[in-house]
């Protein structure tokens, strides 16, 4: 297929008339996309090439603006095919609240929800989930776990109805609730040579491991700011993308870890971990409940994101009163 597959009418076309564009046409250009070529792009839809290129032409012609061009990479979307996808993702989504509805005012189901969380937040959001359920049995609820920079990539979709996560990202506009506190500390295994010392600061930790998560963690990018504020650069010795293999090194004694004080609550009650006692910790950030401004949530949705933002905070875990020292 060549690039003159594609041509428009150009700027002198009368007015863009996407209001007569279809699905099939929005469907052919988030596959382009996905895919990368008109060939994978039609045996994903189930659609012969043909029928795709016409369809891709037809929506440029609506569009009167070139949606697609010609890389070494493949095909790829212009600015405006990425402003036509974005519209794409939105119908998408619509669809899917529509068909909710629809099943909710049949009876065929009570509704679902798709909740997205940072991994920090898994030890407390099912504690959560399972309350929702007792009060909205009919409910069906999808949990999508990952880092920050994860669920911050989702949320440019509509495809989550809300996360949970610490700070919200800045590049979408966001309805926001405060669920509670997540306090971070500095921990080590039980019998660590610093345990018993009062007062450190971090300039007494240069010289230990610390055993982090991977980048586009939230907690790793406040652990390296906390350090590069002291003008100082911690000894990073293993990075871990999950925080229970984090604490199971720590026990082990393969270093210390900056850590949200919610994930090793467990581990502090039972005497495995202690928090090292150094100044200006810990750091308290907050838990929120984030949603996309131009999110529509249907009521099942709305009523978990109120229920998340009233009640959320009783299911945080129990963890030491620290004072900021």
């Amino acid at each position: 297929m060549s690039v003159k597959e594609f041509s428009y009418n150009g700027p002198g076309h009368a007015t863009a008339q996407l209001r007569h564009l279809t699905i099939r046409q929005l469907r052919s250009l988030a596959a382009l996309s996905a895919k990368g070529s008109v060939t994978a792009a039609s045996g994903h839809l189930g659609l012969t090439q043909p029928a795709v290129t016409q369809q891709l032409r037809q929506l440029q012609d609506l569009a009167g603006l070139p949606l697609v061009q010609r890389t070494g990479d493949g095909m790829l979307l212009t600015e405006a095919g990425k402003e036509v996808l974005t519209l794409a993702e939105r119908v998408e989504a619509a669809i899917m609240d529509c068909q909710g509805a629809l099943d909710l005012l049949a009876g065929r189901t009570g509704g679902s929800v798709h909740l997205g969380a940072v991994s920090t937040a898994k030890y407390f959001v099912p504690h959560a989930i399972a309350a929702f359920s007792k009060r909205y049995p009919k409910i069906e609820i999808k949990l999508t776990i990952g880092n920050r920079e994860e669920i911050r990539e989702a949320m440019h979709g509509y495809d989550l109805d809300f996360a949970v996560m610490g700070r919200p990202p800045a590049d979408v506009t966001v309805d926001v609730r405060q669920l509670g506190r997540n306090p971070h500390i500095i921990v080590a295994r039980k019998g660590h040579w610093l345990e018993n010392d009062s007062g450190l600061n971090l300039t007494d930790l240069v010289h230990e491991t610390f055993l982090t998560r991977e980048p586009g963690s939230g907690t790793r990018t406040l652990m390296e700011g906390m350090f590069q504020k002291s003008d100082l650069e911690p000894i990073v010795g293993m990075e871990m993308s999950s925080n229970e293999t984090i604490k199971q090194a720590v026990i082990a004694g393969l270093g210390i870890a900056f850590i949200s004080a919610h994930t090793v609550a467990h581990e502090l009650a039972e005497g495995r971990l202690v928090v090292l006692d150094v100044a200006g910790l810990p750091i308290v950030r907050q838990w929120y409940v984030i949603r996309r401004s131009d999110k529509v949530l249907l009521p099942p949705a709305q009523a978990m994101f109120d229920f998340l933002g009233s009640e959320g905070s009783n299911y945080l875990p129990d963890v030491p009163e620290f004072g900021t020292r």
